[in-house]
């Protein structure tokens, strides 16, 4: 389906989940294509997010070290077009320019991660601490906080220095646990006074699966059924470290929080009266959400987990389970380790039983789960080839987190849809119908009793997106990046948020059409590239905001033949 077309409605099937369900949440209940008109909470936080290597650029400028992504990302053949992150948005030259769109948006928050290679550059804090990095920070933070904006800093967002895989092997090695706590420990130092809401870690499960296991992301290892498993093991034991050391350190003077952002799709079983089916749909979010939450919440892991991937691990031969194991003392100090949970989601699988094979040669974590995942083809796909568009699962996967981890307080910190096009679209009406019923959903949820304090919008800009490179575009603002000034231009969601935040929600059916309208009015003017008059200030800028590619080339020869024919006349 084309981007650009309007979404058709979504119908469902009627589903049941029956999981260990909140009294005030109906699992069993199909209004998958209600709309509910009202407003959040007073003090409900909005906010956009971006991370540093997908933004930043200056990839080797200032004394930044180097990380796992600069190298991986410029290896032939990793990254759609051969793409980097090199100069990406320039966001490192650009931090006024940015706060103002933040500000011009009027977000309560900013999300941001901080690169640990940019103020450690082998990431050992005894070699070197790279002052003019900790400056940038320091002033980008500045700058929020003059504009009545929240820093909300992700501490690692995927950029591991690359000295410390060379060295060590990355999150493979326990060694890695004390390293970031030392850089952990050097942000709350210097920006500590400013910052007040942390996040560790940022959806490591691809950290650890796309990482460690299929190799898709940086560091780009193929360790199948070991090496996510490992690398996650680490990742909780320093989430766990960094907490405890904000919270016998910092807590008392800075009096800020520590959490982690978890991404999971939602899983919804295909058949609801096949129990095996049921049992698969819970199996998939506890091996995604679970897999770090459970931890972090109860202590271990959970314990469909530790079933299947031990029983797996026997059949194969091996003495042990491939799953590591937390010992009694570490059970105790993940356990709690967590002031508000990030939850990042974007869309939702049917799940089925499946049975896969448990030989060695085929132990995968995917294999492990003995599942296998479906879509709808009637779900609205806005051309990613993951994204589909389902709001209702993102009300069902916030009522899960309440019900398994006691309602604990959840900020939203990636939220969106991405587009895959050859032309420019800044009238993104998809974007808009996505933000808008994702959005609505939330809102049911805390209806629901569900403690959502906040909600992040992913992204702020269109940036580098790992191994997609620049070919899938999740920003409110469009850049332009074959232009060396890297231009941001507003697409037509960014008026619809804006009228949601100033809202704080959907006060009534007639307003919240009348700002759709109104936001692709907007748009419209800025993308009408040949409206005929004047034409040069329209060749300007088709130069400008469309990415040279085909489609520029046929609009570029249609502006000549019709600069030919007005010739003609006169």
């Amino acid at each position: 389906m084309r981007p650009c077309c309007a979404f058709a409605v979504c119908h469902v099937f009627m589903l049941v989940l029956c999981l260990s369900a909140a009294e005030d949440f109906d699992w069993t209940k199909n209004d998958h294509g209600s709309f509910y008109y009202g407003t959040f909470p007073a003090g409900f936080s909005w906010g956009a997010g971006s991370s540093a290597y997908q933004t930043e650029g200056a990839w080797d400028k200032d004394g930044k070290g180097l990380s796992i992504w600069d190298v991986f990302s410029h290896k032939k053949g990793k990254i759609q077009q051969n793409d980097t992150g090199d100069s990406s948005c320039e966001g490192y030259y650009r931090v006024k320019d940015d706060v103002s769109l933040i500000k011009e948006l009027k977000l309560n928050h900013y999300r941001f991660s901080i690169s640990w290679p940019r103020l450690f550059p082998t990431g050992i804090k005894s070699d070197h601490i790279n002052e003019r990095g900790i400056q940038y920070y320091s002033d980008l933070i500045d700058q929020l906080l003059e504009n009545n904006i929240t820093p909300i800093v992700t501490l690692y967002h995927w950029d591991l220095p690359q000295v410390l895989h060379e060295k060590y092997g990355g999150w493979q090695n326990i060694s890695m646990v004390n390293h970031f706590n030392e850089f952990a420990n050097l942000c709350f130092e210097r920006f500590g006074n400013r910052v007040k809401y942390w996040i560790t870690f940022n959806n490591p499960w691809s950290v650890a699966v796309e990482g460690y296991e299929t190799g898709e992301h940086a560091p780009g290892l193929r360790l199948r059924g070991t090496g996510a498993y490992k690398a996650a093991h680490h990742i909780i034991k320093a989430h766990a470290k960094v907490w405890h050391t904000y919270d016998t350190q910092w807590r008392a003077k800075q009096k800020g929080q520590v959490g982690i952002s978890l991404s999971g799709d939602w899983g919804e079983p295909v058949d609801i009266s096949n129990q095996k089916d049921i049992e698969a749909a819970e199996r998939y979010v506890q091996f995604y959400l679970g897999w770090f939450a459970t931890p972090v919440f109860h202590g271990d892991y959970p314990q469909v987990m530790k079933d299947f991937i031990g029983r797996k691990s026997s059949q194969q031969g091996l003495g042990t389970s491939r799953l590591p194991t937390f010992s009694p003392q570490e059970k105790s100090y993940i356990k709690g380790t967590c002031d508000f949970l990030g939850i990042g989601h974007f869309t939702t699988r049917y799940i089925t039983q499946k049975n896969n094979p448990s030989g060695r040669s085929s132990s995968s974590y995917f294999t492990d789960r003995d599942l296998a995942e479906l879509v709808d083809p009637r779900w609205p796909d806005p051309g990613s080839e993951w994204l589909y568009s389902v709001p209702w699962g993102f009300r069902r996967l916030l009522n899960f987190v309440k019900t398994q981890y006691g309602n604990p307080a959840i900020y939203v910190t990636e939220n969106g849809v991405s587009e895959k096009m050859l032309c420019t679209e800044l009238c993104d009406d998809w974007r808009i119908q996505y933000f808008k019923d994702y959005i609505n959903e939330m809102l049911k949820a805390i209806k629901d009793g569900v403690n959502v304090k906040g909600y992040t919008a992913w992204s702020l800009l269109d940036k580098f997106e790992w191994d997609e490179g620049f070919s899938e575009r999740f920003g409110l603002y469009y850049v332009d990046f074959r232009n060396k000034n890297k231009p941001r231009y507003p697409k037509a969601s960014v008026q619809f948020y804006k009228r949601i935040i100033s809202s704080n929600g959907f006060p009534n059916q007639r307003e919240v059409e009348n700002w759709r309208r109104k936001a692709v009015e907007t748009c419209s003017s800025s993308n009408q590239l040949l409206a005929a008059d004047p034409l040069t200030s329209h060749m300007e800028m088709v130069t400008e905001i469309v990415v040279p590619t085909v489609c520029t080339l046929s609009i570029l020869l249609s502006a000549i033949f019709l600069m030919f024919l007005l010739r003609r006349r006169n």
